[in-house]
């Protein structure tokens, strides 16, 4: 099965450049470890969130707005694509993800949809 980890985290966080450096060798680590097991399938970070741009649309009339959806404390920062056997494997990977330390991972089953798309 696929599972989307989703990580949620504080934008702003002041860091030194000594934390920075430890976070970093820790997805470092975790992209090693899901390579290594076959379970990683892909994974960016993301951009802050004042580069986003919301789409809508209503009537017909394309509406965009600067920013996320919603405005919230944590933001998404990033994800993971991962093959695991079940959703307990999913939840024993994405508890190695540095930022469920200081933020959270949401853990998602990816849809199948028959077909083309």
């Amino acid at each position: 099965m696929q599972y989307v980890a989703l990580i949620y985290d504080v934008e702003d966080r002041p860091q030194s450049p000594e934390d920075f450096e430890a976070m970093m060798g820790g997805y470092f680590a975790f992209n090693d470890h899901t390579r290594q097991e076959g379970s990683l399938l892909g994974g960016e970070a993301l951009e802050p969130t004042s580069t986003a741009t919301t789409v809508r649309v209503r009537d017909g009339e394309v509406l965009l707005s600067d920013g996320p959806f919603a405005e919230t404390r944590e933001a998404l920062g990033g994800f993971y694509l991962l093959e695991c056997r079940d959703l307990d494997h999913a939840i024993e990977l994405a508890a190695k993800i540095p930022g469920a330390s200081t933020g959270c991972v949401e853990v998602r089953p990816v849809m199948v949809i028959p077909g083309d798309i």
